[in-house]
């Protein structure tokens, strides 16, 4: 039986993953390479909404790839590639924002969001079509399957609607993909900030644990993490949102539900749970960092796993395109 095709990617913004990035996303991609057919690219095209310096654009893009790798993505089992390697992405992305209004463009709430925050004067065009550009990325894999988390769910929504309505127009030809709802993982909070999600655009320095830190780092923030004035390590949302979110660090990496971690320091304090809680991120994130900078030292033998995987992925894209082309009504090339 053919296993269903899934399509993920993620964007090359920051110098490391952080650990709601990994927990949330990437480690949750090294199980599903055994359980279903894996499309996953380092989404460039998306990053340049931001307009990054080129030379940044290009070190992230390695960087990030490089984690995949690392962290147990195996390209015998795989697909990994960049974004921009495989130019039907964009030309996809043309066609689907020909058959989408502007009304539903406009509806799409990331949009606003960032435009609140950045004003409507620097958020671009290419910040406003993202959601096509995407929509491109699943169907032209015709992936069944995508993973998402609540943010993301509005643009598969869109994915859909627009893979219904060009087949109604031209005649079937996407799939129709359908969410794949990523185990649940309890929302990551900044360390300093507890009650506001860890993210790399809003979060301090001192709030991320970012994958690639090194152990000397990561240890002082658990250490100095925000927790309350008590003593007790319980969960406990509205009273201990700093101690919960450790709780969750805890558990999420080892396993170990929370219910168990509570009564393993009962009457110990913060100082011994804390102290657990950093070895346990250092000793997670240590071996990911090494390979890490294993890869990203033979840049060479990094970008020929890439290409591999950009000519895996240019394979089905080409195939996908040459319908799309051919039903919406282009002349064939003499090639």
């Amino acid at each position: 039986m053919d296993r269903p095709r899934v399509l993920s990617g993620i964007q090359p913004t920051a110098d490391s993953f952080h650990l709601g990035n990994y927990l949330g996303a990437v480690r949750q991609w090294v199980a599903m390479q055994e359980t279903h057919e894996a499309f996953y690219c380092v989404v460039d095209l998306h990053a340049i909404t931001v307009n990054p310096a080129p030379e940044e654009l290009r070190r992230r893009t390695r960087i990030a790839a490089a984690q995949l790798f690392a962290v147990g993505l195996d390209p015998e089992r795989c697909t990994v590639f960049v974004q921009s390697h495989v130019r039907e992405h964009t030309e996809l992305a043309w066609m689907l924002s020909c058959q989408t209004g502007m009304g539903e463009a406009a509806r799409m709430t990331q949009f606003k969001d960032k435009a609140a925050k950045y004003g409507e004067s620097a958020a671009g065009v290419g910040l406003f079509t993202y959601p096509i550009l995407m929509a491109a990325d699943i169907l032209l894999y015709q992936a069944d399957q995508v993973p998402v988390g609540v943010d993301q769910k509005q643009h598969l929504e869109l994915t859909r609607d627009l893979a219904q309505r060009f087949n109604s127009r031209f005649g079937q030809t996407f799939k129709v993909p359908n969410p794949y709802i990523l185990k649940e993982v309890e929302k990551i909070t900044d360390l300093q900030e507890p009650t506001a999600k860890m993210s790399k655009s809003s979060s301090s320095p001192q709030g991320i644990l970012d994958v690639l830190e090194q152990p000397g780092p990561l240890r002082k923030k658990v250490m100095r993490a925000v927790t309350d004035t008590g003593t007790e390590v319980l969960a406990d949302e509205e009273n201990k949102p700093g101690v919960t979110n450790l709780l969750r660090i805890q558990s999420a990496l080892s396993g170990t539900p929370i219910p168990e971690l509570e009564a393993r320091y009962a009457g110990q304090g913060y100082g011994t749970f804390k102290k657990d809680v950093a070895e346990l991120v250092v000793d997670t994130f240590t071996p990911i960092r090494e390979r890490t900078e294993k890869l990203l030292a033979d840049e060479a033998e990094l970008d020929k796993l890439l290409a591999a995987g950009a000519e895996r992925a240019r394979e089905v894209a080409r195939e996908t395109m040459a319908e799309v082309r051919e039903r919406m009504g282009f002349l064939p090339t003499s090639s």
